[in-house]
């Protein structure tokens, strides 16, 4: 029955120099490796590289891309290990585990030389150019923003609210607005004729009262036996009063509001 393989993770780890360097550690019986280790029970392979990388080379570390896998044979057994890119800025912030008795921080080829492992030495050759070339992106990224002129912040005006403006009211005609006593409601039903007419009339007699006087006065007062017919149709075959032409100017305006 095949044994599982050993999952492992460790980095890349490289120091900010000219040019920049890559860390090697020395194990105790002698071989020279990459930082790297197993992983713990409930680690993920990119916690794990932090921690062993940390425990081995005593450097606190920033992680960035993900570099590749290394797959071997182990004592009978395949090891699969995961690799990052790994920055450090500073001092060691810790002491080298037990199994670990020196770091050494050299240039790419000679840590690819520096390796005792032959699959170690090929898989640096391989990422580690492209672990320097993200690690001088990032560094020429940094300095050109922290060169560029900071923009000023463009102030957002804030609209004013407009005032509010009460919707013009339409005047009264002149004649009605000195005359009406009360406002009429828009609301209201609108009236038929007959009641315009009823309302015209008592309107323009308040108004215009001696009109009144003034169309009677041409009616011969011995013909009160007369027709109420007759008497309609002469006056309005007469000139038209002062209160016909009001009640006239009433009726078309309380039409038109209506």
């Amino acid at each position: 029955m095949a044994r599982s393989p050993v999952l492992a993770a460790g980095g890349i780890v490289l120091r900010a120099s000219k040019p920049p360097q890559i860390a090697v550690v020395r194990l105790r019986k002698g071989e020279w490796v990459l930082p790297k280790g197993k992983l713990d029970d409930g680690e993920t392979p990119r916690e794990a590289a932090i921690r062993e990388v940390w425990e081995e080379t005593g450097h606190d570390v920033s992680v960035h891309e993900f570099l590749g896998t290394l797959a071997y044979d182990a004592g009978g057994r395949s090891k699969i290990v995961h690799y990052w890119r790994m920055e450090t800025q500073g001092k060691p912030t810790r002491d080298l585990m037990r199994d670990v008795i020196a770091v050494d921080w050299l240039p790419l080829q000679a840590a690819v030389e520096r390796l005792s492992r032959d699959h170690e030495r090929a898989f640096l050759a391989n990422v580690g150019p492209l672990a320097l070339e993200s690690a001088a992106l990032a560094r020429r990224s940094r300095e050109t923003k922290a060169l560029a002129p900071a923009k000023p912040r463009r102030r957002v005006a804030t609209p004013k609210s407009a005032p509010a403006i009460s919707p013009p009211m339409a005047p009264l005609p002149q004649d009605l607005a000195i005359a009406a006593p009360e406002v009429i409601e828009r609301s209201a039903p609108l009236p038929d004729d007959e009641a315009i007419d009823a309302f015209a009339s008592l309107l323009t007699r308040e108004i215009a009262p001696s009109s009144v006087q003034t169309e009677r006065a041409d009616v011969d007062p011995f013909e009160t036996v007369r027709d109420d017919a007759i008497v309609q149709d002469e006056l309005v075959k007469r000139p038209q009063s002062p209160r016909v032409n009001m009640m006239q100017r009433v009726r078309g305006w309380l039409r038109r509001v209506g």
